[in-house]
């Protein structure tokens, strides 16, 4: 191979695999420098030099000049340094760059070359996948299925020029996933291992219902309207809760869209997900009350702000409302807010006599 298809290879390598040129030479070059302390007993001195516009490399073996040489790998006497560059004059002790041909190495010092590169090929790959998962970290992905798992049902999804496992529980509102779909998935996070770097990507994950409300959500992209949390139990329920910096924008309104065209274009991404939006307030009374609905709430009594703890009481008739299917809409109001609320009913046990025999239920509870 010559020089100039040496930088050829290396064109087309850059452009397929995203790994700059300059750092491929650098692993070219660390390899002859470790070929070099192979075939010349430890003497990896090397001046290694190219020019990419002129497609050439120039590598040179440095070595001492002597008067009589005892290591030929690292000296050089001064007639043999003279005959090599007639221009200069030499004595003992100077130092002389003898131009040296990669090919001439030998076979062991050659196949360890080749190990060299390789190894500065995949860390590079590594590097660039690494890089390419990190710049999407905390985003939402169109991404391409290649395969699909019998078994387990587990997809692996190309993102870009890297692959990534989307495993069958987080698969949640896309269903029979097949090669050469295209799904939406969470960059949830990125894990840097030995065997290399890989993303965790997730459809379950609270912040792709979050990423999902600012592609669709014209108010939400520009900053109007704020997501203030989210709190989800994936292919079930998600409560959102909103805030318009706008006194004329209103958040839900926006969230909803024209005959609830926003929001039903992303319970149909969720598969079917019910979503229940609604207005955050600094005043913790307003929020709780409004994260227990549909259920009403009468009044909400904060037990111990610090530990954020409260009472909230609901109508007879809609305790079962307000707690939920299993707890979950209790688990989701607390999950929300931060709070632990205990919901009573209406009806009383609210005197300090009676409050060994009053009934409560608290999220925590609701969650058991």
């Amino acid at each position: 191979m010559t020089n100039k298809d040496l930088f050829e290879a290396l064109r087309m390598f850059e452009k397929e695999k995203d790994i700059p040129m300059d750092y491929m030479l650098q692993q070219i070059e660390k390899a002859i420098t470790v070929a070099c302390k192979n075939y010349y007993g430890g003497n990896e001195n090397v001046v290694f030099k190219y020019d990419v516009d002129k497609n050439t490399i120039d590598v040179k073996l440095v070595k001492t000049v002597v008067e009589e040489v005892t290591n030929p790998n690292y000296e050089i006497t001064v007639e043999e340094a003279e005959k090599i560059n007639k221009r200069k004059k030499f004595k003992p002790d100077d130092t002389i760059e003898i131009p040296l041909d990669p090919k001439k190495l030998g076979r062991i010092a050659i196949s360890a070359a080749r190990n060299t590169i390789r190894q500065g090929i995949r860390a590079g790959e590594k590097g660039q996948t690494l890089i390419e998962f990190q710049s999407k970290l905390g985003e939402l992905v169109t991404a391409t299925v290649e395969r699909v798992d019998i078994k387990s049902g587990a997809a692996t999804i190309r993102i870009g020029k890297s692959e990534a496992m989307l495993p069958k529980s987080e698969q949640v509102g896309c269903g029979e996933l097949k090669e050469g779909d295209l799904v939406k998935v969470y960059i949830a996070d990125v894990k840097d291992k030995e065997k290399g770097p890989h993303a965790i990507i997730s459809r379950t994950h609270p912040g792709f219902v979050r990423r999902l409300f600012e592609q669709n959500v014209p108010e939400i992209f520009d900053g109007i309207v704020e997501i203030k949390s989210v709190s989800r139990e994936a292919g079930s329920r998600t409560k959102l809760a909103v805030f318009s910096s706008n006194p004329d924008v209103d958040a839900i309104g926006a969230c909803i869209g024209p005959k609830g065209a926003r929001v039903n274009a992303i319970v149909d991404e969720l598969g079917g997900e019910k979503i229940d939006i609604i207005t955050y307030s600094d005043v913790p009374s307003e929020y709780i009350s409004a994260a227990l609905s549909p259920a009403k709430v009468c009044k909400v009594d904060i037990v111990d702000e610090a530990a954020k703890s409260c009472k909230a009481t609901v109508p007879d008739g809609q305790l079962s409302l307000a707690i939920g299917n299993k707890g979950q809409n209790a688990r989701l109001a607390a999950r929300l807010t931060g709070w632990k609320i205990d919901i009573r009913p209406e009806s009383g046990f609210y005197g300090e006599d009676e409050e060994d025999e009053a009934p409560q239920t608290s999220a925590e509870e609701a969650a058991e």
